[in-house]
């Protein structure tokens, strides 16, 4: 039997295996982490919400969005509410044409 001495790799291509490897796993790291921050920022504590709205007799709400220190509601004979989000308070009355 002989001894087939096994091929030398070259310093260079050595240095370009472990040059891969290094960018696969950073690269996969990465991922892990732009993942994490995109679930937790989504599944998040969204904006508080107000858990229920006083809306005048006989209205109906069909429509909500949210500023910053108000929210507003649309009702369905076309009247928008804009009340205070501290106190929940009606600030104004717009009708819509």
């Amino acid at each position: 039997m002989q001894d087939t001495p096994e091929p030398v790799e070259p310093a260079n291509l050595r240095f370009l295996r472990r040059l891969i490897t290094v960018l696969m796993i950073v690269m996969i790291g990465g991922l892990v982490v732009v993942v994490g921050l995109l679930v937790t920022r989504f599944y998040g504590s969204g904006p508080d919400m107000p858990t229920s709205i006083d809306l005048p007799d006989g209205t109906t709400a069909t429509a909500f969005t949210r500023g910053d220190d108000w929210y507003a509601v649309v009702t369905a004979d076309n009247q928008i509410l804009i009340f205070d989000a501290l106190t929940g308070q009606i600030k104004k009355t717009i009708a819509i044409d």
